[in-house]
């Protein structure tokens, strides 16, 4: 019998959208909020994509460890929570912002 090896959760790289110190800060500031959130959309795109291949094999009977549908699915769970935490906290910020009075 082979051994079966849970592959970790690859971590969300926050600092891939931060641009070089060069940048004026809002450049620098708006592409490190379009990084992070591009980053947390292509992560539920990725884990979208694993979970519904693995349910194809599961369906065809291609795939002989059911327990990794699951973990797929909730690792495809994980990833829109996050994204849907990350929308909340910034239309906060927004929001927050919108009630400074000048």
């Amino acid at each position: 019998m082979s051994e079966m090896f849970i592959t970790p959760i690859q971590p969300m790289k926050i600092g891939d959208g931060i641009t070089s110190a060069g940048q004026s800060g809002t450049q620098a500031g708006v592409s490190a909020f379009k990084g992070i959130f591009e980053n947390a959309v292509n992560n539920v795109k990725t884990t979208e994509d694993d979970l519904v291949n693995k349910q194809f094999l599961l369906a065809t009977g291609q795939i002989e460890d059911a327990h990794s549908v699951m973990i797929a699915a909730s690792e495809a769970q994980i990833a829109v929570d996050m994204l849907v935490s990350l929308r909340n906290k910034a239309l906060d910020a927004y929001n927050e912002i919108m009630r400074i009075s000048l």
